[in-house]
């Protein structure tokens, strides 16, 4: 094959992955694009539509639901917001404890843990989730919500942060019980500073699961106060169940806007530049 053809054939192959590419990214472009411009159109619809004129008055509309608003302001943040700190912190303790404790097995508890995850908040399992949190007395709550999360979250946490801790060099910890420090204060000062970045992942991690849940919450709760955004967006909906297009796109994208803000403060923060626990 003379090379004009070789030179050919590359030229047109990356002209064709370049348009492949382009179109695969369509897919994902065009409901974004729908998303920051439908909220500011009085007329939207199910199409992607320029606002002519724009106008906030789909935001007026959503902010005089106060029920809308306190799911979203209130209820969506204590909910995600205590099972992520609750997730972090227990995967923390719980993956440096399987890193560093001699238990034979623990390789074989991290998978299992992996698997466990997958049962525990699907839909086959809120029968029995229903009835302990039940006999917990823990119904219409935002603990009994926050615990539910945390159960189902936690096995595939420990996973994650098992990676971290184990990047860790163990003659930091080595060296610092060799200067008198104990336990406690080996993970304190040695290891939770290393680990922290880790942690933050999987808060963030957390805190999306949760604040995009829909089943659990609306299963557990019943007081219409106590709803997360996830459930309250119905609200935006006629009786016969029709949506109203401006309005859950309004309240659709206030929605996004905390997970949008605790990503970029993470990539500020951290950059989620990491090679294991230890940031590159």
């Amino acid at each position: 094959m003379s090379p004009g053809v070789r030179a050919a054939r590359f030229v047109f192959g990356r002209i064709a992955f370049y348009v492949a590419a382009c179109l695969f990214a369509a897919f994902f472009v065009l409901p974004l694009l729908w998303l920051t411009t439908a909220p500011f159109s009085t007329l939207a619809n199910l199409s992607v539509t320029w606002p002519d004129p724009w106008s906030l008055q789909n935001f007026e509309r959503v902010f005089a639901n106060r029920f809308a608003i306190r799911a979203l302001v209130q209820n969506s943040v204590i909910q995600a917001g205590g099972g992520m700190l609750l997730v972090t912190i227990c995967a923390t303790l719980a993956a440096y404890a399987l890193s560093r404790a001699a238990i034979r097995g623990t390789e074989a508890i991290t998978y299992g843990l992996v698997l466990f995850s997958s049962v525990v908040t699907g839909t086959a399992a809120m029968v029995p989730i229903f009835l302990m949190i039940f006999g917990m007395g823990l119904i219409d709550s935002h603990l009994g919500v926050v615990l539910v999360f945390t159960g189902g979250l936690l096995p595939a946490a420990i996973f994650i942060m098992r990676d971290f801790v184990d990047s860790i060099p163990r003659s930091y910890e080595e060296s610092a019980m060799v200067a008198g420090a104990g336990p406690w204060a080996v993970f304190r000062d040695v290891a939770l500073p290393i680990v922290r970045p880790g942690m933050m992942v999987v808060g963030v991690w957390a805190f999306v699961n949760i604040w995009g849940g829909f089943l659990i919450p609306f299963i557990l709760l019943r007081s219409p106060s106590k709803m997360p955004a996830s459930v309250a967006i119905y609200s935006f909906y006629t009786e016969a169940g029709t949506p109203l297009v401006t309005l859950t796109a309004a309240y659709s994208l206030l929605y996004t806007v905390p997970v949008l803000l605790l990503y970029l403060f993470v990539n500020w923060k951290y950059g989620f530049r990491f090679f294991g626990g230890i940031k590159s």
